[in-house]
């Protein structure tokens, strides 16, 4: 190993660059996967349905798909980088989550074709505890690991559209604010994106690849948007905590030589 190998693993500003990109592809990538599993918040936190009512649409609930659980997350992931390595960090990290979620899947449209062992397919018998036996094994994979065509064009294009409008709308409000107000435009560029990015993944996936009404997509996609909404607000004090520990990681002189450029990209 070179020295040159060696002063890479001591620059701090590719060591976090490193971390938060790591961590922003993982986000993503999980997400995608589990987002096939829909769950009931309501239930989940035991409170009774909603009952919401949009554009002719009642008994709506926060009945969401699993991968919301990191969606914002990674929105405030996405403002993070943006802080420190600007437009072009973002842009970089996004596009190769993309091509990282596209080779995901084809990975997973292959094993879904792989023939599938006689026994592992039919544990029901095999198993010692017959209760949570599952008859067709290979069925049950394909429903989990499959995602309809659809699905997974609409949440790669919404999650883009998203990505690049967060970043524009976060060098926007920078201008205006400077160093100061990091709350406006963290949480502000991800209100906008996620709103964008909430309509945009179920109109693709479900109003042009499944036949829904425009209305019901629409009711469905504002119920996503509000949970969205109160998570992205909650999640405000993290963004703090983050720049803090950053800060103190990077140090004054550094942290600042690195948010300069960054609003210069």
């Amino acid at each position: 190993m070179t020295n040159q190998d060696l002063n890479m693993f001591k620059n701090k500003p590719q060591i976090l660059f490193f971390i938060l990109g790591g961590f922003f592809l993982t986000n993503a990538i999980v997400a995608e996967i589990i987002g096939v599993k829909i769950f009931s918040l309501e239930q989940t936190l035991g409170f009774e349905p909603a009952n919401l009512s949009f554009f002719g649409i009642e008994n709506l609930s926060f009945n969401l798909t699993a991968g919301v659980l990191l969606w914002p997350i990674i929105f405030v992931m996405t403002d993070i980088i943006n802080e420190y390595f600007g437009k072009r960090g973002v842009k970089v990290l996004s596009y190769a989550a993309v091509g990282f979620i596209i080779y995901a899947f084809i990975m997973m449209f292959l094993a879904i074709n792989l023939a599938p062992n006689t026994w592992w397919d039919s544990q029901s018998g095999l198993s010692v505890d017959p209760i949570n036996s599952i008859d067709k094994m290979d069925l049950a994979f394909n429903k989990i690991i499959g995602q309809g065509l659809w699905i997974i064009v609409g949440s790669l294009i919404a999650f883009l559209v998203g990505q690049l409008l967060d970043v524009l709308v976060y060098q926007k409000i920078r201008k205006f604010t400077g160093e100061s107000k990091v709350w406006l435009r963290a949480t502000g560029s991800t209100l906008i994106s996620q709103l964008v990015d909430s309509y945009i993944v179920l109109f693709i996936a479900f109003y042009i690849g499944s036949d829904w009404s425009f209305e019901r997509v629409a009711a469905i996609a504002t119920v996503n948007y509000i949970y969205k909404f109160i998570l992205a607000i909650g999640l405000t004090p993290f963004i703090y905590l983050a720049h803090n520990v950053i800060d103190n990681y990077l140090g004054v002189e550094l942290s600042n030589e690195l948010k300069k450029k960054a609003t210069n990209s």
